[in-house]
């Protein structure tokens, strides 16, 4: 084939196969994985040479690093700490421990039955981080689907998944430095590889800051996109580049350098513009990944991919489970955190082609321990959409805890009419609960978070634990006898649920929507929002409103000012005003 008909083929392969999956409701993922083993070179064998577009996929792994750096918010990481740092850092870290233990377990029982065991301590290490990794773009994209990221398994999926992406940047390090040594440097290659990381990543966050946030503010002085992009790559391959130099890895690189702009005042735009490159790469990494799976693997030897596929399964998600418990969260919480993570991830297979390139891990286990992942990625979908049903089945007392949550929150809001359903108790949900009290309005906050949930009755308020997408807890909260119910976070899926549920169960009610800004104003409203509040607009008010005090306008000036903003944003404030006395002369004038 020309270069123009292979990549048409893989266009329309892709295409074709990410049109079923949504149609399907099943990630973008799977539908990349599944072009490439139809037209690899064990299947239809339409394009047997990958090798071009392989380097190429590289960059697909580069800038999900990039993404993943610039993602990166301490701020976030801290909140998070006990899950991250706790659930996370135990989920890798036995995995890892376990790996070694299994590999010694195996090794002696073979010999003893007079079998030698060529898997290397080394070799156990790498097969362990890859199998470590669960997929964050399959689990997180099922997860905002159903409206799940601020459940209580969602936020335990979340901090895990976290700390996996953290935890990529040293097994990249990692993995070369094990191939590298003997069996008496052991500590001195390893030594080495994490000096010269250490070292790089420490000139790059102390003085890289300030040349980063210096420089593009020079280009963007250009008002040239096409500039700003171009330099966006530069540093972002020149970076992963300079790491690969340093005998690291191109992904770390590009860690860094997203770790580097998140820091400036370009994140949001650098993250608008890098997300077609980010996806159509990974969208090719994933095609390279399912044309290495060969066929004739897994029919010859369907029952040993099938135990691959199985065994580190159950074992995973049965380690997730006893740590989740450890760490405090209840049954049925912790089988369905397990249940989400117990697949391969998308970085799997990146430590895993790189245990094989540096000979750690034999090539003929490539195509089973390949096929096995994808088994099991192909497998998260159908898991996470029975999760209920396989929880309810295997915990017999969860849906009673959950009925008896339900039915105390209902007992202590049975008396209560004419109420105010707050969903979220964030700070603007806290904000919103001061007021409706010092008005002496009753009010029924939910949030899915216990510590939110124990901290706002610290403060004597009415919070329940309960997720507000949920219609038992709406229902639970008084939704039918409610005045009004508040939507006080910014998440488009979410608030779209909770209208749907008050519109078909209480229409009368009405509802009104927090947003970022009013990019999807007419969807909330056509969903039955009574008003939609971007806290865009609203800041941009308070922010004039006290720069005109500050530079001398009367007050009562500022307040016309305002108020006549806010009557040609809001319906009811506006058939209000229009009709009280003193304000004919509301139109804003210099």
């Amino acid at each position: 084939m020309s270069s123009l008909e292979l990549t048409l083929l893989y266009l329309c392969a892709a295409v074709v196969s990410v049109v079923g999956c949504r149609l399907l409701h099943l990630p973008a993922m799977l539908g990349y994985l599944f072009a490439g083993v139809v037209i690899g070179p064990n299947a239809l064998a339409l394009a047997n040479d990958s090798v071009a577009v392989e380097h190429l996929a590289e960059f697909g792994v580069v800038f999900l690093m990039f993404v993943i750096g610039l993602e990166f918010n301490l701020p976030k990481l801290m909140r998070m700490r006990k899950l991250v740092f706790g659930l996370g850092l135990g989920q890798v870290v036995l995995t890892l421990v376990g790996a070694f233990l299994f590999n010694i377990a195996v090794g002696f029982a073979l010999k003893e039955l007079g079998y030698i065991w060529r898997l290397s301590w080394q070799a156990s290490i790498a097969l362990g981080s890859a199998l470590a990794m669960s997929s964050t773009a399959i689990v997180v994209k099922l997860m905002s689907d159903r409206v799940e990221m601020e459940s209580p398994h969602g936020q335990r999926v979340m901090g895990v998944l976290l700390f996996q992406d953290l935890a990529v940047v040293p097994l990249l390090v990692l993995i070369p430095a094990l191939a590298d040594m003997g069996e008496h440097n052991i500590w001195r290659v390893l030594s080495i590889a994490m000096l010269k990381a250490t070292v790089l990543v420490g000139l790059l966050l102390w003085g890289g800051q300030r040349v980063m946030r210096a420089w593009l503010h020079i280009v963007s002085r250009r008002k040239s996109d096409e500039l700003f992009m171009l330099n966006l790559l530069l540093m972002t391959l020149g970076l992963a580049w300079l790491t690969e130099l340093a005998g690291l890895s191109l992904a770390m690189g590009a860690f860094l350098a997203g770790m580097l702009i998140a820091e400036t005042d370009f994140k949001h735009k650098v993250e608008a513009d890098i997300r077609p490159f980010h996806d159509v790469l990974l969208g090719l990494f994933f095609i390279t990944i399912g044309m290495k799976l060969d066929w004739e693997v897994l029919i010859d030897s369907w029952g040993w991919v099938l135990l691959l596929s199985l065994v580190p399964l159950f074992l995973k998600a049965g380690l997730v489970f006893v740590l989740a418990r450890i760490t405090g969260a209840p049954a049925g919480v912790s089988l369905r955190t397990a249940l989400y993570l117990a697949q391969a991830g998308e970085f799997g297979f990146v430590l895993l082609s790189l245990g094989v390139q540096n000979s750690l891990i034999p090539a003929a286990w490539m195509s089973p321990i390949l096929a096995s992942m994808v088994l099991s990625m192909i497998a998260t979908p159908f898991l996470v959409m029975n999760a209920d049903r396989i929880v309810n089945r295997l915990i017999s007392n969860d849906w009673l805890l959950q009925s008896l949550a339900l039915t105390g929150m209902a007992q202590r809001t049975l008396k209560i009419e004419h109420h105010v359903i707050v969903c979220g108790y964030g700070r603007s949900g806290h904000n919103l609960a001061d007021l409706l009290t010092l008005e002496k309005i009753p009010y029924v906050a939910l949030d899915s978070d216990p510590e939110k949930v124990q901290m706002g009755r610290d403060h004597g308020h009415h919070v329940e634990l309960g997720d507000a997408t949920r219609f038992s807890s709406l229902m639970s909260a008084g939704l039918v006898r409610a005045a009004a119910v508040a939507v006080t976070y910014p998440d488009l899926p979410s608030a779209l649920k909770v209208l749907a549920w008050v519109k078909e169960h209480a229409p009368h009610v009405p509802v009104i929507v927090r947003t970022h800004d009013d990019e999807h104003l007419e969807d909330l409203r056509a969903a039955g929002a009574a008003e939609v509040v971007p806290e865009v607009i609203e800041g941009s008010l308070m922010l004039a409103s006290q720069t005109l005090a500050h530079i001398g306008i009367p007050l009562k000036r500022v307040i016309r000012l305002v108020q006549g903003q806010r009557m040609t944003r809001y319906a009811l404030m506006r058939d209000a005003l229009k009709h009280k006395e003193g304000l004919g002369d509301i139109e804003p004038r210099l």
